[in-house]
């Protein structure tokens, strides 16, 4: 949502983020039949701009997978349908207004939780697990470069050299120019220019031993019914932790390195 009220505000603006609590009633809950809106406490995150705003044909179709106003190579069309999902499987809805030249706002509303949150010291403790540090070269493609940069930093910070690029032709390139073993491709699915699966066929002509882990806001049976996981790639569902990209690379390269028999 940040990235995007960047975007709507090319001459500059202010980007507003609030949060707060709701209580919503019966009355609330029947003017969102796309979610199944319960009444009771809801906390809101709203995410405001002052940029271009949306007209009514926009709003319409603004949760559509793939559809986008950014120009081509700007935009894949998959942010806001990922942020719905996100939210509507959290039991959640949301609201948006928006007016051409006015800004938009995004508003989240998430059911509030009445259990005890542990304490401090515990979820640190739970967080912190040790993890062995890993080896190996990855090639890490993602558009995306807020996702890009933090892929990155996770993974050197796990102990991997890690090669990058913006997009499958300039992953095609990296790899043509890297002289060493990559053990692993780690790739967006829809990217501009050449998205991971056309990436994968270009790659395993010459890179045949290399394992591939695919990084997607689709869920894994939209993989799988697509054949991407097919032939023993990986999958990995955005939004992901810091520590479900570390154990699934771990995992991903330790069944190609020790294949069962």
């Amino acid at each position: 949502l940040a990235v995007n009220a960047r975007d709507a505000m090319p001459d500059g603006g202010t980007l507003t983020i609030r949060s707060g609590e709701a209580e919503l009633t019966e009355a609330d809950c029947l003017d969102h039949s796309d979610f199944d809106v319960r009444p009771g406490r809801y906390v809101v995150i709203a995410v405001s701009d002052t940029g271009i705003g949306m007209d009514p044909a926009t709003k319409a179709r603004m949760f559509e997978p793939f559809f986008t106003t950014k120009g081509p190579g700007k935009g894949t069309g998959l942010g806001l349908a990922t942020v719905y999902g996100i939210v509507k499987q959290s039991g959640g809805y949301i609201a948006v207004t928006s007016e051409p030249g006015k800004g938009t706002t995004f508003r989240i509303y998430l059911p509030a939780v009445e259990e005890t949150a542990p304490s401090t010291s515990a979820a640190a403790s739970g967080g912190s697990e040790a993890m062995p540090n890993g080896s190996g070269t990855i090639l890490l493609v993602e558009d995306e470069t807020p996702v890009r940069a933090l892929a990155r930093r996770v993974l050197e910070q796990a102990g991997y050299a890690v090669l990058e690029a913006a997009d499958g032709i300039e992953g095609v390139r990296v790899a043509e120019e890297f002289d060493g073993e990559i053990d692993l491709l780690l790739t967006d699915v829809v990217m501009p220019n050449l998205g991971g699966r056309g990436l994968v066929e270009r790659l395993r002509a010459t890179r045949p031993r290399m394992a591939v882990l695919f990084i997607s806001g689709y869920p894994d049976g939209e993989m799988q019914r697509g054949g991407l996981t097919n032939g023993g790639a990986g999958y990995l569902e955005k939004p992901f932790s810091p520590r479900m990209l570390r154990e699934t690379v771990r995992l991903t390269l330790k069944e190609v390195r020790n294949p069962v028999a």
